[in-house]
């Protein structure tokens, strides 16, 4: 193909996909794949300017507003940004812009790059009178009702802010409400959004504003425009905007490249933990004079920069789909995946985790889907691509038995959603017991990876997961039988019999996790652990007095009680294996600050994690819970603290903020 007929493929490329994120609210490709065919378009533009297309859509931005809205010129183009993919880019862009501004500081403001809506709000008179969305970045669509629905954003500013001020940011849905919408969309039989920024972008198009209120959007500013003259650098610009009533990035930061660089690094994984979608971080230069000096091309200002990590959404095609068994015999559809990178990753499979996801997403092999990672290790589909829906391809069949041991498959109860195997006997219940026992979240045993433990499961010598700990008995006859086994050295074997044998004295809320209890995760393990000194109290106590642990309702009871039942003389067995559980380290509480009180974390704290407040909190001497109730003393409130904090004020709870918390651990 001749370079210009390559150009004019990809500049039609970009131009449909652009109509389609832009317009239709319905991409086909993800925003990876996207940017890739405009940096190949713009890379060959930039090499051959002679074969340029003047109307090629990398001189503007977006895509024509949609026709169901009065259009408006911007009275200053809402530009894109250039992207950046690695440290050396970033440098690339400093040494650029210092050739035509050489004397100037390089100092910039660093921000999350919220995935949602652009949008540009105008008040006169301190009160809101427009608001308009990117458009083609020339025009946009009027969208000021719908505007005046979202509550962070004011409609009228206080006396300290000036009389006209224009101000652009993101709107966006929290991932929650994206999932609620799916949810009721799967109910009424309509296609799912890919995303929340398809979500975001979608309700504000939306001709009645009644429903845009309903949808809970939410809005981040991210630039004011300056009057010539105004010397008040970015930093401080946000700081007055969140005084007046806006909401503030929940992550910034300002310095020297290295320094911006050092955040970025930071935010790679913290960014995951936000209960909203981003995509990478703006880099600006402060100083607004510089700002002016350097101003912009058609397309992009010289002064700013995205940096882009690695996508967490793509598309893929599905191969096949595949059942998996679990540790209590639970049937899992997984989608075997054409390899695709997501998130620095090659994905080949995501679950689909039930048949009724299965129909709800109408998943066919041969559909192209979106998956994501983002903040989950294990990737998922999210959605069809739109239009995948109408093709003709065979539905996918249930099992009528169980893959892997044939056996009989059905529900526990009619209430059950999940398929299970039924048969008390199938190894694949007892390999994914195994891998449980050993994992990370529980007994940490190194060494005890899958292909062992298919090994150690086909020998037919182990009933149960705990009979691993036999091999001690004998350490001889152990070593001797795992040097044995494939891909077993010797010195592999030692390892994992130490390591067995360090597993032993474990804390015991690691050994009540790891027995696989159903309904027992970490956390209620850990509850349990505090409750009761030993697992033989634990076997000996009453279903009803359990309900009296924080947390322990009656299903989990239930559940306690059903698996002491089924192996009543579990603690005697894992005695004479040699396991003693180590059991709570004792504390005197009776000193910290918050002694006695009961302590529920909610929101986005401006720099502490969601667990590193609990752990905090624990240290201060509180007990942490994870929901409002009549016996929380005190509620830790970041952004976006929702119906917990509803609940709390209700209660009349006091609710606290992340200061008072590090003020806490501070004091003397």
């Amino acid at each position: 193909m001749d370079l210009k007929r390559r150009m004019k493929d990809l500049a039609d490329q970009v131009r449909t996909h652009r109509h389609r994120y832009y317009v239709l609210d319905q991409p086909s490709i993800s925003d990876a794949e996207y940017d890739a065919l405009e940096r190949e378009l713009r890379a060959l533009e930039e090499a051959h300017p002679d074969l340029a297309d003047p109307n090629s859509p990398t001189t503007r931005v977006g895509a024509p507003p949609v026709e169901a809205f009065e259009k408006r010129r911007h009275g200053t183009p809402m530009l894109s940004l250039d992207n950046a993919y690695s440290e050396a880019e970033l440098r690339e862009w400093e040494v650029k812009w210092r050739k035509l501004a050489p004397e100037a500081e390089p100092r910039y403001a660093a921000e999350l790059k919220v995935d949602g809506l652009s949008l540009s709000l105008r008040y006169e008179g301190r009160a809101l009178v427009e608001a308009l969305t990117r458009g083609d970045g020339e025009t946009g669509e009027l969208v000021t009702e719908n505007a005046r629905t979202i509550a962070d954003i004011p409609l009228a500013l206080p006396e300290e802010a000036p009389e006209r001020l224009i101000v652009r940011g993101e709107v966006f849905l929290s991932r929650k409400r994206w999932e609620e919408l799916n949810r009721q969309r799967d109910e009424r039989g309509e296609a799912r959004f890919a995303n929340p920024r398809n979500a975001a972008s979608g309700t504000m198009k939306l001709l009645d504003s009644r429903e845009v209120a309903a949808r809970g959007l939410s809005f981040l500013p991210w630039q004011v425009l300056r009057e010539a003259g105004d010397s008040e650098d970015h930093a401080r610009a946000m700081a007055h905007l969140a005084a007046w009533g806006f909401g503030r990035m929940p992550a910034h930061a300002e310095g020297s490249l290295e320094a911006v660089q050092a955040f970025i690094g930071l935010q790679a994984e913290a960014r995951l933990k936000l209960p909203f979608d981003t995509d990478g971080v703006v880099l600006k230069i402060l100083d607004p004079e510089v700002q002016r000096r350097l101003g912009a091309t058609d397309r992009v200002p010289r002064w700013a920069i995205a940096f882009k990590y690695p996508a967490t959404q793509v598309t893929t095609t599905v191969l096949g789909i595949t059942w998996q068994v679990g540790r209590t015999g639970k049937l899992t559809p997984v989608a075997e995946l054409e390899a695709v990178e997501v998130a620095g990753s090659t994905v080949r499979r995501a679950t689909l985790h039930n048949a009724d996801e299965l129909a709800r997403l109408g998943l066919k092999v041969g559909h192209r889907v979106f998956i994501e990672k983002g903040g989950e290790v294990i990737p998922k589909v999210v959605a069809l691509v739109p239009g995948e829906e109408d093709r003709a391809l065979p539905a996918p069949a249930i099992p009528a038995a169980c893959p892997v041991c044939g056996g009989e498959v059905g529900k526990a109860d009619d209430a059950e959603v999940a398929i299970r195997c039924l048969n008390p006997e199938c190894p694949a219940k007892l390999t994914a017991r195994m891998l449980h026992f050993g994992g990370r979240a529980a007994l940490d045993i190194e060494g005890m990876g899958e292909a062992l433990v298919e090994q150690l499961v086909a020998s037919g010598r182990f009933e149960q997961p705990w009979e691993i700990l036999t091999l001690l008995d004998e350490p001889r006859l152990g070593l001797a039988y795992l040097s044995g086994l494939d891909r077993m050295a010797e010195k592999s074997a030692q390892n994992l019999l130490e390591a067995l044998s360090a597993a032993r004295t474990k804390p015991l809320a690691r050994w009540i996790h790891a027995l696989g209890i159903p309904m027992v995760g970490a956390r209620t393990a850990e509850l349990l652990a505090e409750a009761y000194p030993s697992l033989g109290a634990l076997w000996a106590e009453e279903e009803a007095r359990l309900q009296a642990v924080e947390e322990v309702g009656p299903k989990v009871a239930a559940a306690l009680r059903a698996f002491a039942t089924l192996h009543p003389d579990l603690p005697g067995r894992l005695a004479s294996l040699g396991v003693r559980p180590a059991p709570p380290p004792a504390r005197d509480r009776g000193g910290l600050p918050l002694s006695g009180e009961v302590a529920v974390v909610t929101g986005t704290l401006p720099t502490l994690s969601r667990e590193d407040a609990e752990g905090l909190l624990k240290e201060l001497g509180a007990k942490v819970t994870g929901s409002v109730s009549a016996k929380t003393t005190v509620l830790v409130a970041g952004e976006k603290a929702g119906s917990k904090l509803a609940k709390a004020e209700a209660l009349g709870i006091p609710v606290r903020d992340e200061a008072w918390l590090l003020g806490l651990r501070m004091a003397p």
